[in-house]
């Protein structure tokens, strides 16, 4: 333990926003995870379900169970079933404004994991350079007549915070992209959801559009 605080502070100030990057990004990345899981279900079923119980006309059903049920396909779908009586126009804008709530709930904090992933490596580069300008400076002050000692606490806080950004932002850059693998695919769900759920709850009323 002594020896990583010591690696820690080898790195010069830098290290503490860096530090601060991969605080923040296991936080977000501990939110999204267990937020994305309680978001996801058996779409297929649960459609399966909503086309089964609609078509007997059990609508107040429907609507509990959509209440029982967590996540963003449920509560578009509720809201949808919830404007049954009226015309298809209407269901439609009712479903695609409630997507358009849900998205964001999807995507919440995916911008500040994707700017941790960006910021930790820059942030280790400026420590190179860093070091780097200590280690020459260090230089210059002896007029050239320095021995490899003298140059290992510049060169060490440039290696250091090269490693540590790298290291932050490898796996945090690898968590976003799943991530948002994760929330295009439910998006997408959510898309071929809504339509059929419009045509479920029309399908039977001969309107036609103009």
């Amino acid at each position: 333990m002594y020896e990583y605080y010591e690696v820690i502070f080898r790195g010069g100030i830098l290290m503490f926003p860096i530090m601060l990057c991969s605080v923040v990004a296991l936080a977000i990345t501990i939110e999204r995870f267990f937020t994305l899981r309680r978001a996801k279900i058996d779409t297929r079923e649960f459609m399966d379900t909503m086309r089964t119980v609609l078509r007997q006309n059990r609508t107040q059903e429907a609507i509990e169970i959509c209440d029982e049920t967590d996540g963003p396909i449920a509560r578009i779908t509720k809201a949808g079933i919830l404007k049954h009586d009226r015309s298809k126009d209407e269901i439609r804008e009712a479903v695609e404004d409630a997507s358009h709530l849900e998205i964001p709930r999807l995507e919440r904090y995916m911008s500040a994991l994707a700017t941790c992933a960006n910021i930790a490596p820059l942030l280790g580069l400026l420590g190179t350079v860093a070091g780097m300008i200590k280690a020459f400076a260090e230089i210059q002050d002896k007029e050239g007549q320095v021995n490899p000692s003298d140059l290992a606490e510049g060169i060490g806080n440039a290696l250091v915070t090269t490693a540590s950004g790298l290291t932050v932002a490898i796996p945090t850059l690898v968590i976003y992209n799943y991530f948002v693998s994760r929330v295009e695919n439910m998006i997408l769900e959510m898309e071929v959801s809504a339509s059929e759920l419009v045509e479920l709850l029309t399908q039977d009323r001969g309107e036609y559009e103009i």
